[in-house]
């Protein structure tokens, strides 16, 4: 008896549908732009309104901004869907471009998918265990400092009251 083969099914991005969409530059390797509205948009990609359709495969620079910020990312064009609508995906998003996706996506219904109970937990847990390397040199810095202007006013002080002192002893 045969068996079926295993499909690999993954989770398809969480989308977000913007509104009257929100206004895009497309920028060509050639320094060429071109406006358009981004209304749909993914961690992956989105769905661009523009007058007239791209090659497919063009490489392109895509500009928006969002909610969190502006967004710079390289994107690759795909099919168009129609005259006036066209997919894209990703290519290139840098790391704070993504967390500015990130904050104003759904990513939750994402994270459900794909990340077990166990490590939300963790994550949970240890989100504010590392303080950054600077904060804690600053906190280190701020410490010192304190320490020696109280051993300086303690010595102050004791010098200023060691001929009562004397007094007293004697």
């Amino acid at each position: 008896m045969s068996t079926l083969p295993q499909v690999q099914v993954t989770p398809r991005s969480p989308r977000l549908h913007l509104d009257g969409g929100t206004p895009a530059v497309v920028r060509f390797s050639d320094g060429e732009r071109i406006s358009g509205s981004l209304e749909v948009i993914s961690l992956s990609g989105g769905l661009l309104a523009l007058d007239s359709p791209l090659a497919q495969g063009s490489q392109v620079k895509l500009m928006f901004v969002t909610g969190a910020g502006s967004v710079l990312a390289g994107a690759e064009m795909l099919p168009p869907v129609d005259r006036s609508h066209q997919p894209f995906r990703f290519t290139s998003l840098a790391r704070q471009d993504r967390n500015r996706l990130e904050s104003i996506i759904p990513v939750s219904v994402y994270q459900d998918i794909v990340e077990p109970d166990w490590m939300k937990k963790l994550r949970a847990a240890s989100e504010d265990r590392y303080v950054p390397r600077k904060q804690r040199r600053l906190n280190l810095t701020l410490r010192t400092v304190g320490v020696i202007v109280l051993s300086l006013i303690s010595a102050a002080f004791l010098l200023t009251r060691l001929p009562l002192l004397k007094l007293v002893l004697k």
